[in-house]
């Protein structure tokens, strides 16, 4: 990478931000595109988020992406939300406006919908209910997504039922019902499903396994997990061995990249099986 005077620059704000591994995402397509940019790593504190989105267009900065734990605070630091963040209740990228103001948007609903028709492309939104599990942040983004994409009935399952209930009140629409049920149901939830979407850190590297009988859901039934550190969950892997079709959480994270790398550098963004290659070199553990 050549840096230059006129080199754009984008990056990633977060606390820690090291373990991204979006600057590899937008280094891929701002080499594959030849552009003369960069997008870098910004570790800021809590208490720093506010000076720090200030300073974007201080420094030259196109805009950046939004990682825990400044999703949320976010929200209420930017000029402009637009209604899928707001909806959602979090914002993940910001793009600098040409008057300097700050336009802040979720990308992670455009995400999950690109990663689920692409992975499970026959999938069918009216084939029975999705099943959501969990009720935090990346839930709220697939409950939405879903919404959007046309399903009528989604069960929720979360171990605290008041967060699930603020979840369903927030998001439900007259077209869609969101159902709430605790882990001790998840039998009766799974049968006659047609979708079922892991959104909690149940399976994640460090964190305990997701362990569920998927005897119940309907092998038609698409199973995602967005989880992709593994890339494949002990839940996925027992649903490919059901002859499920499924879905990773990698491709959510390189789609939702997309909208945010075209409004800063003004060029297109692909995900392509050597982006994909690329990324899965960094998942797997070191020898």
């Amino acid at each position: 990478m050549k840096i230059t005077g006129a080199t754009r620059l984008a990056g990633i704000m977060g606390w820690p931000v090291a373990h991204s591994r979006s600057p590899l995402l937008h280094g891929f397509w701002l080499h594959e595109n030849r552009i003369d940019g960069a997008y870098v790593p910004l570790p800021v504190r809590p208490a720093d988020l506010e000076r720090a989105l200030r300073a974007l267009p201080i420094l030259g900065f196109r805009g950046c992406n939004l990682t825990i734990p400044h999703k949320q605070e976010a929200l209420r630091l930017v000029d402009r939300v637009d209604p899928a963040a707001r909806r959602i209740g979090a914002v993940n990228t910001v793009v600098v406006a040409a008057d300097g103001s700050l336009e802040a948007s979720n990308t992670d609903i455009y995400g999950f919908c690109e990663n689920l028709r692409e992975q499970a492309p026959d999938w069918d939104r009216s084939s029975g209910p999705a099943v959501v599990l969990g009720a935090g942040g990346s839930a709220r983004a697939a409950v939405a997504a879903l919404i959007d994409t046309g399903v009528r009935d989604i069960r929720l399952v979360n171990r605290t039922r008041r967060r699930a209930e603020v979840l369903a009140a927030e998001l439900a629409t007259p077209d869609t019902r969101i159902t709430i049920h605790g882990w001790d149901a998840i039998d009766a939830v799974l049968a006659g499903a047609g979708l079922l979407v892991n959104t909690t850190s149940l399976g994640m590297s460090g964190e305990p396994p997701l362990r569920i009988d998927l005897s119940p859901l309907p092998l038609s039934a698409p199973v995602v997990d967005i989880v992709y550190v593994p890339l494949e969950t002990q839940l996925l892997a027992a649903a490919r061995r059901r002859g499920h079709v499924v879905v990773d959480g990698l491709g959510m994270l390189l789609h939702q990249g997309r909208p945010g790398f075209e409004a800063w550098f003004s060029a297109p963004a692909r995900v392509s099986g050597e982006l994909r290659a690329a990324l899965v070199e960094t998942l797997a553990p070191a020898r």
